[in-house]
């Protein structure tokens, strides 16, 4: 009897064991199953977050790459600045040399000139100076002219072509036509041009009276 009790005792026990046993493995297997979904959560962030950063790094790129562009373009009309400031310079400074002329007789005889290789009369020419540009270096006198010119249609338009590709420069202000006679048409013309040094020479003032009437070369 006390054989049989003792067996069950130490079958109990064993199976007390196996039980407590069973349990820890089964904690065991648990725990390393959370370990696991600890680790494959963190791997998935830190997923999430490389590529976030790699995004992020790629459109700080980007916009990196456009403001250099943006800059690189708005720099470029700059580059060598002084060279073309200085070739502006030397232009302007030819242009007031060869194309503007310094007293007021130049342009009575260059428009006379022209009428005469044209055929054309220059019936009565009017001169309005006015001074611009004062007191700078290149100080002009601005002079806006009034013509009344006469003769066959074809020599009229060969004048005015003239003008505008005489060295001295002119501007066409307008071109009217007032009359037509025989035919001879009567033409108004509007010029404007300028002198160089800003004022009249001291001989100015018969050569404007002068204009007033008719250039040399005028009459035909």
């Amino acid at each position: 009897m006390s054989t049989t009790a003792t067996l069950s005792r130490q079958d109990a026990a064993t199976a007390n064991e196996s039980r407590r046993g069973a349990s820890q493995l089964r904690l065991h297997w648990l725990g390393v199953a959370l370990l696991l979904g600890v680790n494959v959560f963190l791997l998935a962030r830190l997923g999430v977050l490389w590529h976030d950063a790699s995004t992020h790094n790629a459109d700080a790129l980007a916009r990196q790459r456009i403001a250099r562009t943006a800059a690189n373009a708005a720099a470029e009309p700059l580059r060598g600045v002084d060279a073309k400031v200085a070739k502006s310079t030397d232009d302007a400074d030819r242009f007031y040399k060869d194309r503007l002329p310094i007293v007021q007789s130049q342009i009575v005889a260059e428009l006379g000139d022209l009428a005469k290789k044209n055929n054309v009369r220059l019936a009565r020419v009017t001169y309005s100076p006015a001074v611009v540009l004062a007191g700078t270096a290149n100080q002009l006198t601005e002079e806006k002219i009034d013509a009344s010119l006469s003769g066959d249609y074809r020599p009229l338009v060969q004048f005015i072509n003239a003008l505008e590709r005489d060295k001295t420069f002119f501007v066409i202000d307008g071109v009217t036509l007032t009359g037509q006679q025989t035919g001879l048409v009567n033409l108004r013309l509007g010029l404007t041009t300028y002198l160089r040094g800003g004022e009249l020479a001291a001989g100015d003032a018969a050569d404007n009276a002068m204009g007033n009437a008719t250039p040399p070369g005028g009459a035909q």
